[in-house]
């Protein structure tokens, strides 16, 4: 797992010791960056249930101006530190050891939101609901779930489009807020 590209191009991201954290694997992540390349720059991001935190450093990497990393793993956050730390991209980003979905009731505002929790249950539907309920994104604003290929996600309500990537098992539903 590395870094595609960016100020922190090629650098190796660390990986879990365990199952528990499933990292996007980097054809996915370079797909999912191919489609939102143009909103990286400048924008305020999210990495929900961070993992490693690869979602969010590879938007810092790109240009974001700031990344909020949050998972409820103590695994997690560590792993998330020390990747920000040897990608020399700590200084824009905030890690909290939280509860997502509870984080989510923090009402702040993001261009770019990413959900990839696991994907067992109904945690990432639940994700979705929140970010609208709670509004946190900003007019124009850009949610990436990554679910399994066969999840289905309710359409949201009116002002939001809606557009589905398949790359194997893995698929990518992206919502944009219209501004």
């Amino acid at each position: 797992m590395r870094v595609i590209t960016g100020t922190a191009r090629g650098r190796k991201l660390l990986e879990p010791s365990n199952m528990d954290i499933r990292p996007t694997t980097d054809k996915v992540k370079e797909s999912l960056f191919n489609i939102i390349q143009f909103q990286v720059p400048g924008s305020r991001v999210l990495d929900l249930f961070a993992g490693t935190g690869q979602l969010g450093i590879e938007a810092l990497s790109r240009g974001a101006s700031e990344a909020v990393f949050v998972d409820a793993s103590p695994e997690a956050v560590r792993i998330v530190r020390e990747n920000l730390k040897n990608t020399g991209l700590a200084d824009r980003a905030h890690v909290s050891r939280t509860d997502s979905l509870m984080y989510l009731k923090s009402g702040e505002k993001f261009d770019i939101v990413f959900l990839d929790p696991p994907y067992a249950g109904d945690t990432l539907k639940k994700a979705v609901e929140m970010v609208i309920r709670f509004d946190i994104l900003k007019e124009n604003g850009i949610m990436i779930c990554e679910s399994e290929r066969k999840t289905q996600l309710d359409d949201l309500s009116e002002g939001y489009g809606r557009r589905e990537y398949v790359y194997g098992r893995v698929k990518l539903t992206v919502f944009t807020k219209d501004g």
